[in-house]
């Protein structure tokens, strides 16, 4: 299946109501407003092709580029090629869900994450931190270092108040997804939770949200979803 064909697929899948409510969440022209459940059957068609995915990604179409983000090959991508992809990510659809989600397919996530986090921009920041959310939430504990996590949970209780919006959405899902998937550290993510309260963010001039990790793990403790681990990071 060619670009051009993938696009005007694309097209066809858009609606109105998904276009209004992605340019609300943060998308901008041009896209088209395709459910992401829309495109498992044309996913299915390709299943990989990372050229293909170059050329949808950097179109700016913002439907493209989370498609490009489900067809890619991680494997197949560089350092380079994920600053690339991050330098086009304009908002925390594309870096959280397609660049961090395709990093995290990766041997090279965490050294590029690290970056990030330490890079101070915030959707940089946002996509280190959720890269590992991913990491975690799908590989086995074996593969971290238990003191890095502990220091970076260290990190987000000193500095999550003073974070960017995004990047504070980030950092309070690293807690909870700690807590509830990498069992070595349940109880310092837990305290960490307590010990950060409730985080402040802003989603537009005048909405504040309220995040609370320390109710999210209660709610995954109470329901036994200690221990989550996905087979599969990307749909």
């Amino acid at each position: 299946m060619n670009f051009e064909t993938v696009m005007q697929e694309l097209e066809a899948l858009g609606k109105d109501r998904l276009k209004k409510m992605y340019l609300s969440n943060g998308a901008r022209e041009p896209l088209f407003g395709v459910a992401t459940g829309a495109m498992k059957p044309l996913a299915k068609k390709i299943k990989t092709d990372q050229a293909l995915a170059e050329r949808l990604y950097a179109t700016g179409n913002y439907d493209a580029m989370y498609f490009a983000g489900v067809i890619a090959d991680p494997k197949a991508m560089t350092e380079a090629d994920f600053e690339r992809w991050i330098d086009g990510a304009y908002f925390y659809m594309l870096s959280d869900y397609v660049v961090a989600v395709t990093l995290a397919e990766t041997d090279i996530a965490q050294e590029v994450a690290d970056r990030w986090i330490a890079s101070g921009v915030e959707l940089r920041m946002s996509a280190g931190w959720s890269c590992y959310c991913w990491l975690l939430g799908s590989r086995p504990d074996r593969e971290f270092s238990e003191a890095k996590l502990a220091d970076m949970l260290t990190t987000v209780r000193h500095t999550i108040h003073s974070a960017p919006d995004r990047t504070k959405a980030s950092m309070n899902n690293f807690i909870y997804t700690v807590a509830v998937s990498f069992a070595p550290l349940h109880a310092l993510a837990v305290e960490t939770a307590s010990a950060v309260g409730p985080v402040e963010m802003y989603k537009g001039k005048k909405e504040v949200k309220i995040l609370r990790a320390a109710e999210t793990i209660e709610k995954a403790v109470a329901r036994g979803g200690i221990g989550f681990k996905r087979k599969y990071v990307r749909c």
